[in-house]
């Protein structure tokens, strides 16, 4: 290729670096577009080597045919003899393909060619007599079914599921037993078993088939078998568990190089077995053609610029990553790890789970049977939420582990790591594991704290009026409220305005409180109601005050919203009602003062031999009572009257002073041993004072007789021989001054 290259013109020689092209590729692209550019630019020098095949393929298509056939024949050969060799797989040979389906759909082709002699003349007619059965695990990948009849326009009837083991295995593993079973009853109704698709390391949760069983399964009955699965890459290492060995006895497999060994734009490879090169071109595995034969040049420069130590490594590398979140996460409490085999397998899938009363947590990590379907549905749902939280913040927080979260039928939602589909592309190394350890150990508190307050939470709000109660299981905080207001409809599903308008007020009160705890409003489960969503509580939190915060603070909010909804009415009413006394009152003026005095010049001359004391009368409106009251009080002492006394603003019977920097919802400190000497105690012996200080007070005031604000307080018998004159004019003076301060 080099001396290709070299003997090609100076002008149409490739002079370009592969960071640059890509950077004018995107050059005036969008904002996602530059991302792309700095995310190519971190591939590293292989993945380099591996975009520079793309290019050299289109270079070498230029040569004439014969030393083109050449070149490409020995590319092809090169890279099968070496994949062949690493993963040891003999006298195999090799697919390129860029859809990592592709290949299975056309093996499958070559099955049905191989065991259906005359289809090439017959077609359809040969499969419509004797139908062919492709055997799937319900382990499978999602769609995979589908594809392979799509593409082979083959009927679904033809697709068969196999269950996973019930009783014995892994829950995760093709039923051996049940295969063999089903296979029967294809052979008596007249059916072909065409093709069996095995895998080494499932989609989900990284277990293998029992593929030396299944291979002697196959023998039996003429079979053809496939295997795929993220544990094949294991083949490259030095030691391989018997399961993952068994699949170089298989008759064809899929390898993905690209995601193993983190090289970008790289084909996966189908190696195969088959004698016949007639029946092979007819299936599509192999070609004539040179620019198929170059798919596996990317491939082949990669090889070679890793080598065998650079590939081993890589895999090995992934590897020990899962050993070693293994080894950490056992640990842990309250993880469990759903693993088939310690020793070797490359996927880690944990979980969340709470610990029962009465049970062994290393057994029983699901609810019992005897409890009702309804309660054990809604705690299943209720642990997948809090499992699919723990799943995101892990994946902000160390977001080179590559971690996924996934759900499964029978364990629920679980976060899966696999490094060897991720490590080599985001330089996953050991420090992110030990980091990713750390993260789930911090936010294990949060969930075991959440937990224990939920039910607690629950109580409170159905024993606080006015609060619903909303069960929402997907939700992973504390729990869901709703204020029920006064125009409430509790069987309507319509939207409520009223209400929508009280939680967000209610909302902003909330956040504004400062908290540790994160509000949110969101539509009721099956419902378009509004409601408030708390979200997880990280420290012991005082659910009686929080509930009762809520309830008072709704109150509020609503009791406001009424007020200025009926402040224009009320306004209106007390205006004419005003007008109409201060109508009646001038006509009794115009009765008291008589008719002389209403006429302009005698009214002057009388006024002035014999003036009226004429009180300036008005009206003032309350508008907190609600109430019209005379200004002659103003006007004669000075002051507005006190008039009707307003409702005081509903406060929580709970409401409990905190200490200095304590956030809102917090428990007393009292009675714990974590109090410190030099800070804690000193508070809450202030607290305790300020309590009595404040109960004496009360107490006090209870017990002394009603005076008038301003008179002075009674004095006490004096004893003979206290000064009566200096000293008490001291004491008044002194009193004189010590009042308008406290009025102040």
């Amino acid at each position: 290729v080099a001396q290709m290259i070299k003997n090609l013109p100076q002008c149409s020689r490739p002079r370009f670096n592969p960071r640059l092209l890509c950077a004018s590729l995107f050059l005036d692209a969008s904002v996602p577009g530059l991302l792309i550019v700095e995310k190519i630019q971190n591939i590293g020098e292989q993945g380099h080597i591996s975009l520079l095949g793309h290019s050299l393929g289109a270079y070498i298509s230029t040569l004439d045919k014969e030393k083109l056939r050449k070149l490409t024949t020995r590319i092809l050969s090169d890279t099968t003899l070496w994949l062949c060799r690493i993963f040891r797989y003999e006298n195999g040979c090799a697919y390129f393909h860029e859809e990592e389906r592709e290949g299975l759909a056309k093996i499958c082709r070559l099955a049905i060619h191989s065991r259906y002699e005359d289809f090439v003349v017959d077609g359809f007619n040969v499969l419509y007599n004797r139908k062919p059965v492709i055997y799937l695990s319900a382990a499978a990948r999602p769609g995979l079914g589908q594809y392979l009849c799509n593409q082979l326009g083959l009927p679904f009837p033809c697709l068969c599921r196999v269950p996973c083991n019930t009783v014995f295995g892994s829950q995760h593993q093709m039923d051996v037993a049940f295969l063999e079973k089903l296979i029967k009853d294809d052979i008596e109704r007249g059916k072909l078993p065409l093709l069996l698709v095995a895998n080494a390391g499932t989609a989900a949760v990284g277990h293998t088939d029992k593929i030396g069983r299944l291979k002697e399964l196959c023998e039996q009955y003429g079979i053809w078998l496939h295997v795929e699965g993220v544990n094949l890459a294991t083949l490259a290492l030095g030691y391989v568990s018997s399961s993952v060995l068994a699949a170089t006895k298989c008759d064809s497999m899929v390898l993905t190089p690209g995601p193993w060994l983190g090289l970008p734009a790289v084909p996966a490879v189908t190696l195969y077995k088959h004698d016949d090169p007639a029946l092979t071109l007819v299936s599509g595995l192999t070609s004539n053609k040179p620019a198929d034969k170059l798919r596996a040049l990317p491939l082949w420069l990669s090889l070679q610029y890793l080598g065998l130590d650079g590939i081993v490594e890589r895999i090995k590398h992934a590897c020990q990553l899962s050993q070693r979140l293994q080894e950490s996460l056992k640990k842990v409490n309250h993880i469990k790890i759903l693993v088939e085999d310690e020793l070797s397998s490359p996927v880690v899938v944990f979980r969340f789970f709470q610990e029962l009363p009465g049970s062994d947590p290393g057994i029983n990590a699901t609810p019992a049977p005897s409890a009702a379907p309804s309660a054990v549905g809604r705690e299943r749902h209720s642990c997948d939420a809090l499992n699919r939280w723990l799943g995101e913040q892990l994946k902000q927080l160390v977001p080179v582990s590559g971690l996924t979260v996934m759900d499964l039928e029978v364990e629920g939602t679980c976060m899966r790591f696999s490094p060897l589909m991720t490590a080599a592309v985001l330089g996953t190394r050991g420090e992110d594991v030990d980091q990713l350890v750390a993260c789930v150990q911090s936010k294990l508190p949060v969930l075991t704290c959440t937990l224990q307050l939920r039910e607690e939470f629950k109580q409170e709000v159905m024993a606080t009026a006015g609060l619903l109660y909303v069960d929402d299981p997907n939700w992973p905080g504390i729990g869901v409220v709703r204020y029920e207001h006064a125009n409430d409809d509790k069987n309507s599903l319509k939207l409520d305005p009223e209400g929508e308008k009280i939680h967000a007020g209610l909302l902003k009160k909330l956040n504004e409180l400062e908290s540790d705890l994160t509000f949110k409003m969101g539509p009721e489960y099956k419902s378009m109601k509004s409601c408030i969503y708390i979200g997880m509580a990280s420290d012991d939190i005082d659910v009686s005050e929080l509930v009762e915060t809520i309830a008072v603070t709704a109150r509020e909010i609503e009791e406001n919203s009424r007020l200025l909804e009926n402040m224009t009415e009320v306004v209106r009413k007390g205006i004419q009602e005003a007008q109409v006394q201060l109508q009646k009152a001038n006509e009794e003026r115009l009765l008291e003062e008589g008719v002389l005095r209403q006429i302009p010049v005698v009214g002057s001359v009388l006024n002035w031999f014999s003036p009226v004391q004429a009180s300036q009368k008005g009206r003032t409106f309350n508008l907190t009572a609600g109430s019209l009251e005379s200004t002659e009080h103003t006007y004669v002492y000075k002051v507005q009257g006190s008039g009707v006394t307003p409702p005081q603003t509903p406060i929580g019977t709970r409401t409990k002073q905190r200490l200095p920097g304590q956030k809102p919802f917090r428990r007393s400190l009292r009675g714990s041993d974590a109090i410190s000497e030099t800070s804690s105690v000193s508070h809450i012996e202030d607290l305790e004072k300020m309590e009595q200080l404040s109960g004496g007070q009360e107490a006090s005031e209870a017990n002394s007789p009603e005076r008038h604000p301003g008179a002075p307080a009674p004095r006490e018998a004096e004893p003979p021989g206290a000064p009566q004159d200096g000293a008490q004019g001291l004491q008044d003076d002194h009193l004189q001054v010590e009042e308008p301060e406290s009025l102040r």
